[in-house]
């Protein structure tokens, strides 16, 4: 099974990335942007029975840092499936 794991800083936490990308872009000459906050997408391939738990787990132990960022975990269609 394909899981897509995006992991977001919280509301609040200071994203210097974010507003580095959304400096550079107002510099370009692009309007309308008002924030950009950046963060990471994980793609795993998990055994088919990988429980919800245990994904979570793996978030939670190693995948984000839960002092500042929060995540979600997307399981994806495969090809084929029914």
């Amino acid at each position: 099974m394909k899981v897509r794991i995006l992991v977001r800083l919280k509301p609040g936490v200071l994203d210097p990335q974010g507003r580095a990308v959304h400096h550079s872009l107002d510099g370009m000459g692009f309007e309308g942007v008002e924030d950009v906050r950046i963060g990471r997408m994980i793609e795993m391939d998990v055994a088919d029975g990988t429980s919800d738990d245990a994904l979570n787990s793996m978030c939670e132990k190693l995948l984000a840092n839960m002092v500042i960022e929060d995540f979600t975990i997307e399981k994806l269609e495969t090809a084929g499936a029914a």
